[in-house]
């Protein structure tokens, strides 16, 4: 998703509080004055420690200058001194009380700081003291939206745009506000007036983001489209690409996701994204290399594994590299229970096809690991009870199908499977009532597409994040 704007910091003031007069008959004030200047011409040109070296030197001369204590607090805001800023900006405030802008550097710094509810006391009170002021309806707005509370934000941001008409950044922020609050004909409306201003790539995201959300599918196909050949980011790009796989348009998000992970070869989620597209298309053995490849950028993600471990299952010519990563994720993750049930998987799978004898007992030990770890994972008690059932083990596998179906009654393998073991076990009754179950859910689609696609969808929304702040 776009970013946000930052806070905007109110000018400062660069002249001391003494007048012209005193300076031209007071050699000792004017000298005052030259070192204050020196401090001001050293802050704009961003030689803040150099700044705040001459503005503490002047300080003990003129304590109660609200001006020095301004820049100073500034000063250490740039270098990222927060408290020392803050006691700064403090002392100016209390010189000055009915100084809004005063009152909006104070509120950044202790914002920076993390002192959430103080800031926003602050960002309030410059509002009061300029209701029509666009830094401080836009500051506070952004302290709204940056806190969450959106509702609150949109009529500050939209008080904020009126005064200030060409204001790209607000008009982004407040755009985004409404969007996020479900107001898309508000949202659609911003942009369309922000991109008479500036034509830009995550204008024509967000409005992809509109669409998508207002169910026009085609509509945001166009815009992430546009977006990406605005500016071919790995966030336009993956977008654009996410959405012709989210509706399942595979051949061009096949080629989307090729362009992208050439151009952006180190980000783990367009390799996902090339791979789960490859997938789709029937490109197996291409689709595994795609997702070797983003587990190798980022062993910790789970993600990567969920679908290699698909790809893998129709693709088994790479076994002992898939062997090899998910080793290594259980090893980097021992306390995870997936990780140990991929790991179990792709053993049981690859000495399989390799025609030879799988360590069936330490796959055994790693299901059961698998369970102890996570009492509520399905899929670990139905692949056990296939391991028992391959053994002819019925006594031992019907308990695990029958639990797995308590947590998810809704896996048609899984009673077909146990239908199968009740046949073996004479219980022929309970046998057909899980034949029906299976055929019933069948009929219904809740299959493996069902669950692939669920899968896909909770990955293309998850991986294009959240609004951050801008830098």
């Amino acid at each position: 998703m776009g970013k946000w704007a930052p806070f905007q910091l109110a000018a400062v003031c660069v002249l001391l509080a003494w007048g012209a007069s005193a300076r031209a008959t007071d050699p000792a004030t004017g000298n005052l004055d030259r070192q204050f200047q020196s401090a001001v011409a050293d802050y704009s040109a961003g030689h803040f420690a150099e700044a705040a070296e001459k503005l503490q030197n002047l300080l003990p001369h003129v304590p109660n200058s609200f001006e020095v204590h301004e820049l100073l607090g500034m000063t250490y805001a740039s270098l990222s001194q927060d408290q020392k800023a803050i006691e700064e900006l403090k002392a100016a405030v209390q010189i000055k009380p009915d100084s809004a802008a005063a009152r909006t550097n104070l509120a950044a710094s202790l914002s920076h700081a993390g002192k959430t509810a103080l800031a926003g006391e602050q960002f309030r009170k410059a509002l009061e003291l300029e209701p029509g002021d666009y830094t401080a309806n836009h500051n506070l707005g952004e302290f709204y939206v940056q806190t969450g509370r959106l509702r609150e934000a949109c009529p500050m941001l939209e008080r904020a745009q009126q005064a200030k008409p060409d204001s790209y950044d607000n008009g982004y922020d407040l755009a985004m506000a409404d969007f996020l609050t479900g107001r898309l004909g508000d949202a659609r409306n911003a942009i369309e007036s922000l991109l008479k201003l500036k034509d830009t790539g995550e204008l024509h995201n967000l409005l992809g983001q509109i669409d998508e959300k207002d169910g026009k599918f085609l509509e945001a196909v166009k815009e992430y489209d546009t977006a990406a050949h605005i500016d071919p980011s790995d966030d336009n790009l993956f977008a654009w690409g996410g959405e012709l796989l989210l509706h399942r348009t595979y051949e061009p998000a096949v080629d989307v996701f090729k362009f992208a992970t050439q151009r952006f070869p180190d980000s783990p989620r367009l390799q996902i994204g090339l791979g789960m597209a490859l997938y789709a298309r029937g490109l197996y053995e291409e689709s595994v290399d795609a997702l070797l490849k983003a587990v190798d950028l980022s062993p910790d993600d789970p993600r990567c594994y969920q679908f290699l471990t698909r790809a893998y299952d129709s693709s088994p010519k790479q076994a002992d590299e898939v062997i090899q990563r998910f080793r290594r994720y259980a090893e980097l993750q021992p306390g995870n229970a997936r990780a140990q049930y991929y790991y179990a998987m792709s053993l049981w799978k690859g000495k399989r096809l390799e025609q030879t004898d799988p360590d069936l007992k330490t796959v055994e030990a790693l299901l059961k690991k698998s369970i102890a770890m996570d009492g509520t994972f399905p899929d670990a008690h139905v692949q056990l009870g296939n391991l028992y059932a391959d053994q002819h083990e019925y006594q031992q596998s019907i308990p695990e199908y029958e639990h797995a179906l308590e947590l998810d009654p809704n896996l048609p393998d899984a009673h077909y499977r146990l239908g199968t073991d009740y046949v073996h076990a004479g219980q022929k009754d309970k046998a057909q009532e899980e034949f029906a179950v299976y055929q019933k859910l069948r009929a219904e689609h809740l299959a493996e597409d069902d669950k692939e696609r669920a899968e896909v969808q909770q990955f293309v929304y998850s991986a294009k994040g959240t609004p951050a702040s801008r830098p």
